[in-house]
């Protein structure tokens, strides 16, 4: 079958009124599923799931695809205005959405993430389709030692994501790599630091972490000085994002989408990394460094492109090799099996109308993407006029729910109010909370992947260099280190010489 029958076969599959509904009511589902604290995108995904099984192959897919997109969106709107993320991949957004907000511009920073959202939605499906099989052969390059140096590299984004005090961040990263190790042994299954409690034996759960360590404590600055907190986030404010504003974040947004694209395409990687590390790279690169954490649009941009990028990249590994990407795709996976389709190579062959037809239904995604992002936006805005007697309350019963809902248990809960008085800490003596979650996140890949290359190589650290990419992760995590510690030796000496000059 040739290019233009495969496009004409897979337009044929989506061009009906079903699988637009399905795709558009998709979209609708996870913009309100990623906009509930805790909900994440992964759950909405999940409870959709059932509701596939009665419908046409292609529909199924579509609707649970248009749930991924917009799930991936609607994180952002908590996190902006509640600095409650949505879902993991929102946690960056917290850096300067939430000051945009405080500063009366949640609407100019709810617009940018949409318009980040969309347009890093668009390169991840163009990427997609004309990458697939290139950009999934390169992955299936990666094994352990790959990954090591890889998600090294990634630790490196700690330091453009630490504020003003690089210590203070390195800090703030090695507790939450301590944290990570709870649970049992990657490799052995020994029990570490559970103290005898089995609800630990699984590690403290990401969800409880992260609302402990983003929502509670503003929960508790609000309760204990809601003087403070009168009128800095009652208003979604009288700007809008400009042109201008897109035109100044662009190349931050192309990048983002960018690493996101490349990191999405890995197994295992996942969306927050990416926005995390699309935010430090945006932050590296400006001209107006200093405004990053404080209120900078382009940070917005930066880190919903990074996530958003990842949303297509996944399915790359899903089609290509039948390897799922993500959580997310793992359960997407699940309705190709329940219709009978087996995704990887002989996919292309068997089943190429239907890959063409998602390819179709994705283009389409990123339109319904806009409309309802613009309408969420109108609509969840009213958020910010909540007063605080009724928002602290609201908040709380949110995040509650949230984490009790992920494993219908107690002890999260327990967990994520013990983070949130070590997250109100943080806030009190001007801890990052950023390299935390991060250090936190990457912990466990780091720690299983270096100790899978010593196991498969009998502990011969050579494993860790053995081929061009491991020497490209460590080159580039060498120059980033040099350039990290350069750029601290200079905030020193400037710091000294204001101190010099002012006495």
């Amino acid at each position: 079958m040739s290019f233009v029958d495969s496009l004409l076969a897979g337009l044929a599959l989506v061009g009906n009124v079903e699988s637009f509904l399905a795709l558009f009511g998709g979209v609708v589902i996870g913009v309100i599923g990623g906009a509930i604290p805790g909900m994440s995108a992964t759950m909405a995904v999940a409870l959709t799931l059932p509701f596939t099984f009665a419908m046409q192959p292609i529909t199924g897919i579509l609707l649970l695809l248009g749930v991924y997109k917009g799930g991936i969106f609607g994180g952002s709107i908590p996190a902006i205005l509640i600095k409650t993320p949505g879902t993991p991949a929102s946690s960056a957004t917290i850096l300067d959405g939430y000051p945009m907000a405080e500063k009366g511009e949640a609407g100019r920073a709810l617009g940018m993430a949409l318009w980040a959202s969309c347009t890093a939605d668009v390169i991840s499906n163009m990427a997609l389709i004309v990458f697939a099989g290139w950009l999934a052969s390169f992955a299936l390059n990666f094994g352990p030692p790959e990954f090591f140096t890889l998600i090294l590299f990634s630790l490196t984004i700690i330091a453009g994501v630490s504020g003003d005090s690089l210590l203070r961040g390195a800090l703030s990263a090695l507790l939450g790599l301590l944290l990570a190790t709870i649970g049992l042994d990657l490799v052995y299954g020994t029990n570490r630091f559970t103290f005898g409690d089995p609800n630990m034996m699984g590690g403290l759960n990401f969800i409880a972490v992260l609302i402990g360590l983003f929502a509670i404590p503003e929960v508790l600055a609000m309760a204990w000085h809601p003087t403070a907190h009168l009128g800095k986030t009652r208003s979604i404010g009288n700007k809008w994002v400009t042109f201008a504003d897109y035109r100044k974040s662009f190349r931050s947004i192309v990048r983002g989408s960018m690493i996101g694209v490349f990191l999405g395409s890995i197994p295992g990687i996942g969306a927050a990394p990416a926005a995390f590390l699309s935010y430090s790279e945006a932050r590296r690169r400006s001209k107006n460094k200093a405004n990053f954490g404080k209120g900078e649009i382009e940070g917005v941009a930066a880190s919903e492109a990074g996530n958003n990028g990842v949303a297509g990249a996944t399915l790359i590994p899903l089609l290509a090799l039948g390897v799922p990407g993500d959580v997310i795709t793992a359960i997407i996976i699940g309705a190709f099996m329940i219709h009978g389709l087996q995704p990887g190579p002989m996919m292309f062959v068997l089943n190429v109308d239907i890959i063409y037809g998602l390819f179709m239904g994705l283009i389409v995604s990123s339109v319904f993407l806009f409309i309802v992002g613009s309408a969420a936006i109108r609509g969840f805005k009213y958020v910010a006029d909540v007063p605080e007697r009724l928002l602290i309350p609201t908040v709380l019963v949110l995040c509650i729910y949230g984490v009790f809902a992920v494993n219908n248990n107690i002890f999260d809960v327990g967990v994520m109010f013990v983070m949130g008085w070590v997250g109100y800490a943080m806030m009190r003596y001007h801890v990052p909370a950023a390299p935390f979650l991060i250090a936190f996140i990457l912990g466990p890949l780091l720690e299983d992947n270096f100790r899978q290359s010593m196991l498969m190589s009998g502990s011969d650290w050579k494993v860790l260099f053995r081929g061009p990419i491991t020497w490209f992760f460590w080159s580039v995590t060498l120059i980033t280190v040099v350039a990290i510690a350069r750029a601290g030796i200079k905030s020193v000496r400037d710091h000294s010489a204001s101190k010099m000059s002012k006495s």
